[in-house]
């Protein structure tokens, strides 16, 4: 019989293992410019190697967070298209890949069709699928800073553009810290930087407008959803959060503290809410405070592209004009997309 404090011990172990997750898990690096092991197809000039990384890296985000990704103004490096065109052209894939997002095969140009091109601004945690000798792969992997990616709805990596994988979040039990690494290193790379993306809470419904940031840090603009560069807003003040400065503060993983915005990611599915509600302090759309008209924002569509259905969406006009700080994304009506998965 074991002694009651060998017990405990045990105990405690098991404990902390929970607490910290698999820490013993191996994460593949995979730097800009590579596609990295098993990927569906080869696309060139889709990402960028001089990007200004964003302050505060770490821990956990959520996908709506402003200045999170960047992007060209009026470009895009990603072509949706494209990958439609391949997937279309070789159903063995085209079924594999949308297994990963659990849609029909038939659904993938709609799915694709609502994703927004951006580029990473933090080195970022996530679940790579690949396909090799006719079969899915994956496996935990981080995204180099600077590496273009198609988002979702709810701000979450949803396509890996250099090679069209899919990507979906990380397992929970994985965390950065700790791991085994496989893959090649690079400048600046730290476990604690390593960041982790969850969707914005799905009762505020989709994302139309994406806030982003240039690459070399010294602008923000807006991208409305589903567009490739050519709607995008005027040049603007960055973000609050990237003109904040940060000290060498602990990862979030490990320091006991709550992480940003990790906050459970709607555990009610969208259309809990009445369709057309807004979002809290949002005017009414083409309405000011007073009640008289309001021009809509530069760069910000009357309807979601690619969603389908009319009507303004939810905090249309509310956007702002050249010179001025963005404002926080805008949300559709909720219901306009599934939620995105809890857990």
């Amino acid at each position: 019989m074991r002694p009651a404090s060998a017990v405990a011990g045990l105990v405690l172990a098991a404990g902390v293992l929970t607490a910290c997750g698999d820490a013993g898990a191996t994460i593949t690096r995979l730097t800009v410019g590579t596609p990295g092991p098993d990927p569906y197809t080869l696309m060139s000039g889709t990402d960028k190697t001089d990007i200004k990384e964003r302050p505060k890296a770490g821990g956990t985000t959520t996908g709506d967070s402003p200045g999170l990704y960047g992007g060209t103004r009026r470009e895009a490096t990603c072509d949706p298209q494209k990958l439609i065109e391949f997937l279309q052209a070789n159903p063995d894939k085209a079924g594999a890949w949308a297994k990963v997002h659990g849609i029909p095969v038939d659904d993938i140009p709609r799915y694709v069709s609502r994703l927004t091109p951006v580029v990473l601004r933090t080195d970022t945690l996530v679940t790579n699928h690949g396909y090799r000798n006719g079969e899915p792969t994956s496996g935990p992997a981080v995204l180099q800073a600077g590496m273009g990616v198609l988002v979702n709805g709810y701000g979450v990596p949803a396509v890996k553009c250099n090679c069209g994988n899919p990507l979906t979040r990380p397992d929970k039990k994985i965390s950065p810290d700790g791991a085994s690494y496989t893959g090649r290193s690079w400048p600046g790379f730290e476990e604690r930087k390593v960041t982790e993306i969850e969707p914005r809470d799905a009762k505020k419904g989709t994302i139309v407008t994406f806030v982003l940031v240039d690459p070399e840090g010294t602008m923000g603009f807006e991208r409305p959803r589903a567009t490739e560069g050519e709607a995008d807003g005027p040049p603007a003040e960055l973000p609050a959060t990237e003109t904040e400065l940060t000290g060498d503060s602990p990862s979030p993983y490990d320091s006991g503290l709550p992480s940003p915005g990790t906050g459970s990611p709607g555990t009610e599915s969208p259309g809990t809410e009445p369709t057309g509600t807004e979002s809290p302090g949002t005017p009414s759309p083409g309405t000011g405070e007073d009640g008289g008209d309001q021009p809509a924002s530069p760069g910000v569509t009357s309807q979601d592209p690619g969603m389908g259905g009319g009507g303004d969406p939810t905090g249309a006009g509310t956007g702002t004009g050249s010179g001025t700080e963005p404002g926080p994304p805008m949300s559709l009506p909720p219901g306009e997309e599934p939620a995105p998965p809890v857990g």
